[in-house]
């Protein structure tokens, strides 16, 4: 099967496709990069209540990043939606109750400041569900958007 593979420029190509390396998602102080934060408000935004007014804009072409509109919140629909997108399961009570120590508003709604503060302790501990999350929403290891998620 080796040989197989040297002869085929094309499989070795799809080879090393598979270990290009992906971005550091925190930066030399220990915090979220600017393409993460943008990775993470475009995801955000297609959750949030209100809408971004650049929805349409985004879903036509499949690679403008959404960018959340000032003072804008998961309601506890979009939260579940985002979980079950993002994990295939609903958040605990107790997961619940750990969001509200995060940025919410006057109705404990989580707001972008917060979503960026739950990534930001995910990816301290463990960069790799922050990967899959990021994945699962379309983004490659360069943080480059490559579909829109058929669901928005």
């Amino acid at each position: 099967m080796a040989e197989a593979s040297s002869s085929h420029p094309s499989s070795a190509f799809k080879a090393e496709e598979k270990t290009i390396p992906r971005l550091d998602l925190l930066d030399d102080e220990g915090e979220l990069s600017e393409k993460a934060v943008s990775s993470l408000e475009h995801i955000f935004a297609k959750y949030c209540t209100p809408a971004p007014t650049n929805e349409a804009d985004a879903t036509s072409s499949g690679t403008v990043l959404l960018q959340p509109p000032e003072g804008a919140v998961l309601t506890d629909d979009a939260l579940d939606t985002w979980a079950l997108d993002t994990n295939g399961a609903l958040l605990s009570d107790g997961e619940k109750a750990e969001l509200e120590m995060l940025d919410v508003d006057d109705d404990g709604r989580l707001t972008c400041k917060g979503f960026i503060q739950l990534y930001q302790l995910q990816t301290e501990n463990d960069d790799d569900e922050t990967w899959k999350d990021l994945t699962k929403h379309g983004f490659d290891g360069q943080l480059q958007l490559k579909k829109v998620d058929p669901k928005k």
